[in-house]
This record gives structure tokens, C-alpha cells and sequence, in this order.
């Protein structure tokens, strides 16, 4: 029961931060961003409760870690740590379940340019704007990102890889308009895509019902 609720809380929580909670006082705003991330942690932990195994717990600790960065955001470099160990853990965790395929892995050639294309925006960016020290972690987080993204989909999981790639979205969106250039609505695209990845990894954990293990034990991509 509590299981089947859980998505609606979440969803109902996320769009009350997104489009209810005002910006102001800071700190009421900082406690609704982490509720849906807390509700997320306790969805994640009920889902992986029948056959909790190590790739369950490192997607945890991704998802946990990803809460400490959302709250440690006011604080760039804090923040961005947090996130960059989140996604080894979530990379690691999706590693553990890879199921290998010539296609699947042709994707990193896509991923691969996305990122160089961002990074090499992000690095003109910080040196235009006299922030050079922001450039070793932003290209090591933006590494990071795509190599999570990469593994998600190598797991042939769709509720993984759409989330990965929702994911890159969230964090494209959150830089272009950080560092390159405004976008319009940009913290209401951030923050949806970013609990709708977050949702869909999560998902992932899901455990197909025991008559359907052997036929279907994934939710498949590709």
C-alpha cells in the first residue's frame, strides 16, 4: 500500500516545490526541494526489499548522495561533488547489471559528442567569465554524467537509460543557463526533468513479478 502511494507523493510534492513553494524564506524552499528526494530514497529502499543485492545498495547511495548535493547547491563546488559521487555510484550500480550489446554500446558515439559539445561550450564560458577554476570539476562532472548515462543504457533497463538521459537534459539545461546563456523557465525544466530522472532511476529497481522473471527481467531496450 505504502508502495503504490509513494509515486503520487512524490509527483504531488515535486510540482508543489516547482510551482507553489515561493523563493522566499530560503530555508522553506531548500526543505521542499529535499522532501520529493527523501520520498524517492524510501520508494527506492521498498522497491529492492524482496532481493536486496549490491548493485541496489550502490543505487541508494547514488540517490542519497544526489539529496546531499541537492541541498548543498548554494555552495557550487559542494554541491557539484555530492552529485559527481552520486553518479559513480549510480554508473557502478548500473555496471553491476550490464547486459552488453553492440547497439547499446554504440551510444556512447551520441553521448560522447553531446559532451564534448558541452564541455567545450562550458570551458570558453568559464574563461570568458574569469571563473578558469570551475573548469577541471565542471569537465570532470560533465565526464562523470555521460559515463552514468552510457552504463544506464547498457543495462537494457528502459526505466534506466530514459532517467540517465533526463538526467544529461536536467544538467545541460542547469549549465547553459548557469554559465553560457539565460533560459527562459530554466528552473522549471531543470526541476522536472531532474525528479522525473530521478523517478525513473528509482524505477529501475522494480522487480518484475516471480511468473514473469524468466521471460521478462527487465524492462527492455533494444
Amino acid at each position: 500500500m505504502i508502495r503504490q502511494a509513494l509515486p503520487y507523493a512524490i509527483g504531488l510534492m515535486s510540482i508543489l516545490y516547482i510551482f507553489v513553494i515561493p523563493s522566499e524564506p530560503e530555508g522553506v524552499k531548500l526543505v521542499f526541494k529535499l522532501i520529493p528526494m527523501a520520498l524517492l530514497l524510501a520508494y527506492a529502499c521498498l522497491l529492492c526489499l524482496p532481493s536486496r543485492q549490491p548493485q541496489h545498495v550502490l543505487l541508494l547511495l547514488g540517490l542519497f548522495f544526489c539529496m546531499c548535493g541537492d541541498g548543498l547547491m548554494r555552495w557550487f563546488i559542494a554541491g557539484l561533488s555530492a552529485f559527481l559521487v552520486g553518479h559513480l555510484f549510480y554508473a557502478t550500480s548500473f555496471l553491476r547489471r550490464l547486459r552488453f550489446s553492440w547497439l547499446r554500446a554504440a551510444s556512447i558515439l551520441p553521448i560522447g559528442l553531446f559532451a564534448g559539445y558541452m564541455g567545450q561550450r562550458l570551458v570558453q564560458a568559464l574563461q570568458d567569465s574569469g571563473q578558469p577554476e570551475l573548469i577541471a570539476p565542471v569537465i570532470v562532472y560533465v565526464t562523470a554524467i555521460s559515463v552514468m548515462a552510457w552504463s544506464a543504457i547498457m543495462t537494457a533497463n528502459l526505466y534506466a537509460a530514459a532517467g540517465s538521459l533526463l538526467f544529461l537534459a536536467s544538467d545541460g539545461i542547469l549549465a547553459w543557463n548557469m554559465f553560457i546563456s539565460g533560459i527562459s523557465r530554466s528552473d522549471i525544466w531543470i526541476m522536472t526533468t531532474y525528479y522525473a530522472a530521478q523517478f525513473l532511476i528509482a524505477s529501475s529497481l522494480r522487480t518484475p513479478p516471480k511468473r514473469q522473471a524468466e521471460a521478462a527481467p527487465q524492462v527492455p531496450l533494444l
